[in-house]
């Protein structure tokens, strides 16, 4: 195999969190259009994350956000963005670069990007492996039985997160939706 001294993977995952910077800019100057909001999972430990002691002891490595009805003070740099959200009732002020970023998710379009997340943690001796695709595009559109298997998914997942497992927990936004 030939050595890529040009970088294309890191080019390409650049190039689209780039796409995730000019929506979020948008969306930060004029809103939310139609019914596009946006699961936003990170690494709570990669450098440059600022949340607080409490959201860090719960979500001690990841967590996805959910900007859609209540946020506030959204605010995007060329190198991260920061939201005010409401955990449980408090106001948090979040603060999250765009490379602690590992997924973006827009579901109102199934539009999906996965990001590598590089870690400063030093790695262990591994066997020399090739490396696994480091980002996914996804844009096609899923039948309703497939949409509702997914939201039946995610709503289980809240349960097993408090049930000690770690990671992120996706909360169903249903509940809270005028019928």
């Amino acid at each position: 195999m030939a050595d890529d001294h040009i970088r294309y993977d890191i080019l390409a995952q650049e190039a689209l969190r780039g796409v995730m910077r000019k929506v979020l800019a948008e969306v930060a100057r004029t809103g939310l259009p139609g019914n596009h909001h946006f699961f936003i999972t990170f690494l709570t430990g990669a450098p440059g994350v600022r949340v607080s002691s409490r959201l860090r002891e719960r979500y001690p490595e990841q967590m996805t956000i959910v900007i859609q009805f209540q946020y506030w003070d959204l605010k995007v740099t060329d190198t991260g963005f920061e939201v005010g959200l409401s955990f449980s009732d408090v106001p948090e002020k979040l603060e999250i670069p765009f490379s602690a970023v590992r997924g973006f998710y827009d579901p109102s379009v199934n539009f999906e990007l996965e990001f590598d997340v590089k870690t400063d943690a030093p790695a262990e001796e591994e066997p020399a492996q090739p490396a696994p695709e480091p980002l996914t595009i996804v844009s096609e559109k899923k039948p309703k039985a497939e949409k509702k298997a997914a939201t039946a998914e995610a709503e289980k997942k809240p349960a097993a997160a408090e049930a000690g497992a770690k990671g992120a927990e996706v909360v169903s936004l249903d509940a809270f939706r005028k019928k």
